[in-house]
């Protein structure tokens, strides 16, 4: 087991089955140079505690629930990392995680819920390489009613 998954496993997470993408013509990663770039992700069918797989934030999700659910997002692209690279230690950084939660028309308050994201990855990867740039919006809606949608882009050791 690599070191990130040692680091999972303390932090009493195991990684799931990665989303398969339903065509052919996109995936969940694709690497360009030593850059990263995962496709938008949601929770995948997580039964992890707090975790709503649809609603909105604001009306029938709580902020709570909502950020469960964006660290639930996270260890779905985590499985999307370790099966593209094999070895979870070759991911290098964090560089930047672009989050979007479906919320109520008069829910705000979209950082709130993507810290779940941003937390999860500075406790997996560390200050040095977990801290990142990003981005929280709201949606007017999700795919498939999901409740958070999060992409990303991670730097990878040769």
């Amino acid at each position: 087991m690599s070191r990130i998954e040692d680091k999972l496993a303390e932090m009493g997470f195991e990684l799931p089955e990665p989303w398969p993408y339903p065509n052919a013509n996109r995936t969940a990663v694709v690497q360009v140079g030593s850059i990263l770039y995962v496709s938008g992700h949601g929770p995948g069918l997580s039964d992890l505690p707090g975790v709503r797989t649809k609603g909105r934030v604001g009306e029938d999700v709580s902020i709570e629930e909502g950020y469960a659910t964006a660290r639930a997002v996270m260890l779905m692209i985590v499985a999307s990392l370790k099966q593209f690279t094999g070895d979870l230690d070759r991911v290098k950084r964090v560089i930047r995680l672009f989050g979007m939660v479906n919320g109520a028309a008069d829910f705000r308050n979209y950082p709130k819920v993507i810290d779940g994201a941003s937390d999860f990855v500075y406790e997996l990867w560390g200050p040095e390489f977990g801290q990142h740039a990003r981005t929280a919006i709201g949606a007017g809606g999700l795919p498939h009613d999901i409740v958070v949608e999060i992409n990303g882009e991670f730097e990878i050791a040769d």
